[in-house]
C-alpha cells in the first residue's frame, strides 16, 4: 500500500498564545486535540507523522505530546526557523515573526518523499476528513486536494471567526475568498454595520490540504519572489493557500475539494473550550475512540 504522511503544523503554538496553551488537556489528564487527529489519521491509513515545530518549544512539545504519539506511529520532527531562507537571503534586522505556513511546509522537504496531508496542531477535523483524504492521496497520482467543511459546522457562539470561503466548480477549487467577522448566524461584516448572510452549507477551508512532494519546488520558487518583494516588511508572511492559489491560476495543479460532514472543533476563544471538552468526551463515550 502507498505510504502517506501527516504533517502537523505546530511551530506557531508558542508565538500565538505565549506558551503551549493549545496543549492543555481536553480529555482525561493528558489528551489534547492533536491526539484525536493522529488517531483518526492512523485509522485512515497514514503511517508517518511529521511535526513542524520551533526549537524553543521542542522539549515541552515532545514531553506533552510527541513522545506519547511516537509509541503508536513513526514520528519525525522538522524545525521552522527564521534563518531557513532560499537564495542566499538573510533575516532582516529586527525580524521576529515567522515567515508563514508555506515556509513551515518547506521545512519538510528533506523528510517527505510521498503524498502528504497538512493539518493545524490545535484543530479537530473528524474521522470523515482523514478517510476521504487518505483515499484520495492513495488513489490519485496528480491532483492536490482540500478538505472543505460546511460553514455552519465551523462556527462558534462566542464571537467572530475568519473563514476561507471556497468557490468550487465540478468538484475542483477555483478560488478562496477570506471573510472575516463571521458570526454564529453565518453572517459576515466588513464594516461592522452591514451584514451579508452566507448559506450554512457554504464550503470553507480549515487548512486541511493534500499535497505531493513536487510542492516543495513550487514553494521555494514562490518564496524567492515573496522575499524579493516583502522581505523588509516586518509582519509579512508567505501562506500555503497563496501557493495553492498560484498553482491553480497557472494551471499547474488542480485541487479537488472533498467535503467532510463532521463538525470541526477548535478553541478560538477561551469560552470554546468547555464545549469542545463536552463534544470530545461524548464521542469517546460513544465508542468512537477506543484505546485513545
Amino acid at each position: 500500500m502507498k505510504h502517506i504522511t501527516l504533517v502537523v503544523m505546530a511551530a506557531g503554538m508558542g508565538s500565538r498564545f505565549g506558551g503551549l496553551k493549545q496543549l492543555e488537556p481536553i480529555y482525561q489528564e493528558d489528551k489534547v486535540l492533536l491526539d484525536f487527529s493522529v488517531y483518526d489519521a492512523m485509522e485512515a491509513g497514514f503511517d508517518k507523522v511529521v511535526f513542524v515545530i520551533k526549537h524553543e518549544i521542542e522539549d515541552d512539545f515532545k514531553r506533552l505530546v510527541g513522545e506519547r504519539i511516537a509509541k503508536r506511529i513513526k514520528v519525525e520532527y522538522v524545525y521552522q526557523e527564521l534563518s531557513d531562507l532560499p537564495g542566499g537571503y538573510t533575516v532582516p534586522e529586527g525580524r521576529t515573526k515567522p515567515w508563514g505556513t508555506a515556509q513551515a511546509i518547506l521545512a519538510c522537504r528533506d523528510v517527505i518523499h510521498e503524498p502528504f496531508a497538512v493539518v493545524n496542531a490545535d484543530d479537530y477535523y473528524g474521522k470523515d476528513a482523514f478517510v476521504k483524504m487518505a483515499d484520495f492521496l492513495r488513489e490519485n497520482e496528480d491532483d492536490y486536494a482540500m478538505i472543505g467543511y460546511r460553514l455552519a459546522n465551523t462556527l462558534t457562539e462566542n464571537g467572530y471567526v475568519s473563514r476561507g470561503v471556497c468557490q468550487v466548480e465540478d468538484g475542483y477549487l477555483t478560488e478562496i475568498c477570506e471573510r472575516t467577522k463571521i458570526d454564529a448566524a453565518c453572517r459576515y461584516t466588513e464594516d461592522g454595520e452591514t451584514y451579508v448572510t452566507l448559506a450554512p452549507d457554504t464550503t470553507v477551508s480549515m487548512n486541511l490540504w493534500g499535497l505531493r512532494p513536487d510542492v516543495f519546488a513550487y514553494i521555494e520558487e514562490g518564496f524567492l519572489a515573496f522575499l524579493a518583494e516583502k522581505r523588509e516588511t516586518p509582519k509579512s508572511e508567505y501562506y500555503l493557500p497563496l501557493v495553492v492559489a498560484e498553482l491553480i491560476e497557472r494551471d499547474i495543479h488542480r485541487v479537488r475539494v472533498l467535503v467532510a460532514e463532521d463538525k470541526w472543533y477548535g478553541v478560538t476563544y477561551k469560552e470554546d473550550k468547555e464545549g469542545v471538552v463536552l463534544a470530545i468526551g461524548k464521542m469517546v463515550e460513544e465508542g468512537k475512540y477506543p484505546n485513545i
